[in-house]
């Protein structure tokens, strides 16, 4: 089905807001959301429970349902506002939910998708918000009855979901932009490990940047045990370090972050610098956009933050323009006391033939857990 189609339905249906947080599986839609050219207001938000928000603040204000828009893992950051204010037995505030549906049972994915794409159906049941599945082959007559049928219940003060299965919308022209930076991130991330004492634990955020990672470690090193991939759970990998550093404070701890999983979760910064852990170093890379899922921008591209970072207390802050600086991280983190926050501005590209981990989540954990700790303890099997 055709992007630009759906976004008339919903034109039709009364929707004058769409908001979210960009999805792969959603990638031709959210370029069709960009690229649209009716009357629907767009925004980007920081994470999927801030656009329940704003749809609520919309709907009040106009008395008009929003759509949201969000990859299946965004659930768990929507469900506090949906359960909490929008569901009938609180506020009652309609809204179309359009999800885009990885791990979908049966489908190869990455493996921080599969548990969330078993339960997805379920969550939207036990949230008692309807739910349709649609895909490739679903109609243009069918999503009518579909959306009629979302209408209805929007049109009672409830919640609606389409659960949206990967090669459902045509390919169109992409939305495609450039944010005027010229580093490269990758290149960056391998001057950063090449500067790093080999010794330096390593926590990444998911998408591109721990890929690039991978690669770039099994180059230089031959193996990536110092590095935590935080392949799921956008936003954590901040407080995972944190965690890992205050129960480690004999280990350097250096957190390599991308600006979109920052935002998502920018409460973390003012309590990472309330803990003061003197062995913590957070690095965020900022390309101004969510790479790994479409390139669509962050929505919040001006944001500074290293200046943030300086308000929320970090001992010192900074942007790194120049790859000469970049080469200076590895002496920095071995000569200054955490917490030190640097900002680098990379370009928004990179290559076609990026590969992923070859091991398991759970093989790449034990290997980590052994170059921290020298051993595997703390691995429970439970007969898996």
């Amino acid at each position: 089905m055709k992007a630009s189609r759906l976004l008339e339905q919903l034109e039709k249906m009364g929707i004058q807001t769409i908001t979210g947080v960009p999805d792969s599986t959603l990638k031709q839609f959210c370029d069709g959301v960009q690229t649209y050219q009716g009357n629907l207001r767009h925004y980007v938000t920081a994470n999927e429970g801030a656009a329940v928000g704003l749809a609520i603040g919309s709907y009040l204000a106009t008395a008009r349902p929003a759509c949201v828009y969000m990859q299946n893992s965004g659930i768990g950051n929507a469900v506090n506002p949906l359960a909490s204010l929008a569901n009938r037995d609180v506020y009652g505030i309609p809204m179309l939910l359009i999800v885009g549906w990885r791990g979908e049972p049966g489908v190869k994915d990455e493996p921080q998708h599969v548990f969330q794409g078993k339960i997805t159906c379920e969550l939207f049941d036990t949230l008692s918000i309807s739910c349709r599945v649609i895909d490739q082959n679903t109609s243009d007559g069918e999503m009518d009855e579909i959306l009629a049928e979302a209408g209805r219940v929007l049109s009672c003060g409830d919640q609606f979901a389409l659960i949206v299965k990967k090669g459902t919308f045509e390919k169109a022209e992409p939305f495609c932009w450039e944010n005027g930076n010229s580093m490269l991130r990758e290149e960056a991330l391998s001057h950063i490990l090449k500067g790093l004492s080999r010794d330096t634990v390593i926590v990444s955020t998911t998408g591109k940047i721990s890929r690039e990672l991978y690669e770039q470690s099994g180059k230089i090193y031959g193996d990536h045990d110092n590095i935590f991939m935080t392949v799921g759970g956008m936003g954590h990998a901040s407080m995972i370090a944190l965690g890992i550093a205050k129960d480690r404070p004999d280990r350097k701890i250096v957190c390599i972050d991308g600006d979109g999983a920052a935002l998502m979760h920018m409460g973390a910064l003012p309590f990472i610098a309330s803990q003061a852990p003197e062995n913590f170093y957070h690095i965020v890379i900022n390309n101004q956009a969510h790479e790994s899922v479409g390139a669509m921008p962050t929505g919040c591209q001006g944001t500074a933050f290293a200046q943030v970072a300086s308000a929320a207390g970090y001992r010192e802050a900074s942007g790194l323009e120049t790859m000469e600086q970049v080469d200076r991280i590895g002496q920095w983190v071995a000569e200054k006391t955490g917490p030190v926050f640097w900002e680098i501005p990379v370009a928004l590209d990179s290559r076609a033939d990026l590969g992923r981990p070859k091991e398991s989540a759970r093989k790449n954990k034990e290997g980590f857990m052994e170059f921290l700790n020298g051993s595997g303890e703390g691995d429970v099997s439970c007969g898996r």
